[in-house]
């Protein structure tokens, strides 16, 4: 989304951080928000400053939301950034390497 001003709505925030399937503590956490803001927001009975939200919206896209902006045709969004093939090669690419263990250097 172009549209770096643009307040995530509390519906689309609960949309996005269902989407990447990531918990209220780890969202608030990359946010720098408490968790319990974050949930009373997501359910409509909280609000954010611009500031919060654009963290928030920073948070969800590090978790691969990506936003669509309202147009002419039809309303504001969220989809995963990666379609499933790609998401596919990304986990295998993860796991290639086995366990990942601290060096003992």
């Amino acid at each position: 989304m172009a549209d770096h001003d643009f307040i995530i709505p509390p519906d689309l925030a609960r949309a996005a951080r269902a989407l990447t399937q990531v918990s209220y503590t780890l969202v608030a956490r990359t946010a720098d928000l408490e968790p319990a803001d974050v949930r009373a927001y997501e359910q409509g009975h909280g609000t954010l400053d611009a500031e919060e939200s654009h963290r928030l919206r920073a948070a969800l896209e590090e978790f691969d939301a990506q936003f669509i902006a309202e147009d002419e045709q039809a309303g504001y969004g969220v989809r995963q950034k990666f379609n499933s093939v790609k998401a596919q090669r990304l986990e295998t690419w993860e796991d290639e390497g086995g366990p990942a263990y601290e060096d003992d250097i």
